[in-house]
């Protein structure tokens, strides 16, 4: 067995180098946010969605745009609005009076990378409609469906849900995202690295680095990067503690968390854990993976109690105490 993990270490490390190229070709467009960049990556890695969450102003969909930029695949925009149709996002039929026939006109969302910008300004249909897609990876167009294009990946971004115009994400939908990123304000000296570029020359044009063959090699990469037993026992640990608090230190949490993480957490875990090794150009997992990714796979999926939100503690706080709570192997 430590013969196959020192292969895969040095699998890794060969198959990986493209990611420094990546992030600094980034870089010459955005200013910090390295976590931000770091998990869409992870996502690209795992074929997971993202779901990207912060005050405007923050560069999210600039820097979605600017990935995009770096890989040699088809990239689409769409503005969520509160007017938008389920049509406007998937197709629609339409009727040619010269032949008496109806063909399809396909949307926005027959693309490899669909940003949706504002996912929390769109209405429910419109909402339901994306979930097929990023969940069963196909669109229905009046009676056809039709599969979408390999790499599919959906970046989302919203607003918090206290800014005006906007309003919660349904369980479920939230549930098919991977990640839930937390987009925060720059330091002062990242932001006044901003105003010197922008106020500046400006910034530079990023270079495609990751064609789709190299996507799908680093995906198949990914998914052989070594998780022990033990580190997979600790992932269901940490999901299993979101569901019976009770268990896990002295009870202290029983009374904040209404619902718990779902199987899907599990496995989502597991991935994102082993595409974070892979971007430390690791060919194996350490707890260190688990930790780091952690916080970004559950935040979502633990539904706090009105006893928590009384005492002002959020599913990030509860999930963050989990983790301390939880043995390490």
């Amino acid at each position: 067995m430590q013969g196959d993990v020192s292969v895969i270490n040095d699998l890794v490390r060969s198959e990986s180098a493209f990611v420094e190229e990546v992030m600094s070709e980034v870089h010459k467009v955005i200013v910090g946010q390295q976590h931000m960049v770091e998990r869409i990556l992870i996502g690209l890695f795992t074929n997971g969605h993202v779901l990207l969450e912060g005050v405007p102003g923050l560069a999210k969909t600039l820097t979605v745009n600017t990935i995009a930029q770096t890989i040699s695949a088809r990239f689409q925009r769409l503005q969520f609005t509160p007017d938008l149709l389920p049509a406007d996002l998937v197709g629609t039929m339409i009727y040619n009076q010269q032949t008496g026939e109806f063909s399809t006109k396909k949307g926005p969302i027959f693309a490899n990378i669909v940003l949706a910008d504002e996912i929390n300004r769109a209405p429910a249909k419109v909402q339901s409609a994306l979930l097929e897609a990023m969940q069963e990876r196909q669109v229905t167009i009046g009676e056809a469906t039709y599969k979408l294009d390999d790499p599919f990946l959906v970046l989302a971004t919203q607003n918090p849900i206290e800014q005006e115009g906007t309003y919660p994400l349904p369980e479920a939908q939230v549930d098919r995202f991977m990640l839930k990123i937390h987009v925060g304000y720059p330091t002062k000296d990242e932001e006044l690295r901003i105003l010197e570029m922008m106020t500046g020359d400006g910034a530079r044009e990023p270079r495609e680095i990751i064609t789709r063959e190299k996507l799908r090699r680093a995906r198949d990469i990914v998914n052989q990067v070594y998780l022990d037993e033990r580190i997979k026992r600790y992932i269901i640990d940490l999901v299993f503690a979101t569901r019976e608090p009770k268990l896990v230190g002295k009870g202290e949490l029983a009374d904040y968390i209404e619902f718990g993480a779902s199987p899907r957490a599990t496995i989502f875990l597991a991935k994102a854990a082993r595409a974070h090794a892979f971007l430390k150009r690791r060919g194996f997992v350490l707890p260190e993976d688990v930790k780091s990714i952690g916080l970004d796979v559950l935040r979502h999926r633990v539904i706090p109690t009105y006893e928590a939100e009384a005492e002002e503690l959020s599913s990030e706080d509860i999930v963050k105490r989990l983790f301390e709570l939880v043995e390490v192997p």
